[in-house]
């Protein structure tokens, strides 16, 4: 596993219907769809980082199943892995301050910004490196 060039605890989650909060830092919206019912305003968000989020056939493949997910890890990996400039955006921002991947799901748990999150961290580390919740 490579260390990432950041501390972990400069790259957090949260829920886009979650109140923004001080120690956010830079919020970025990793969503290719803009949560449901909710203002530009209340997101509170720096950024919309649309081109980072899995594509609609992934997205819709997935569907949240916690059984699919480290299968969909593994295939959203594949496709971060064509953003590197996003991808070095959002750790150069990290390596100064705290970052805050947003995300609309209800999955807390199994979601895009969390793979995303799981993938920064480990650097370059390959599949092996995945988590099989």
């Amino acid at each position: 596993m490579t260390k990432p060039p950041f501390p972990a605890s400069h790259l957090r989650v949260k829920r886009a219907y979650e109140p923004a909060a001080s120690d956010d830092g830079t919020r970025l919206l990793v969503d290719r769809l803009w949560p449901r019912g909710l203002s530009r305003d209340k997101a509170d968000v720096s950024d919309w980082l649309k081109d980072i989020a899995p594509s609609t056939a992934l997205r819709q493949w997935f569907g949240h199943d916690p059984d699919r997910w480290a299968e969909f890890q593994h295939r959203y990996e594949i496709e971060l892995q064509q953003h590197p400039s996003e991808l070095e955006r959002i750790r150069a921002l990290a390596k100064k301050q705290t970052v805050t991947l947003v995300y609309g799901a209800h999955d807390e748990l199994h979601n895009n910004a969390v793979a995303l999150r799981n993938f920064l961290l480990r650097g370059k580390a390959g599949r092996s490196a995945i988590q099989k919740d």
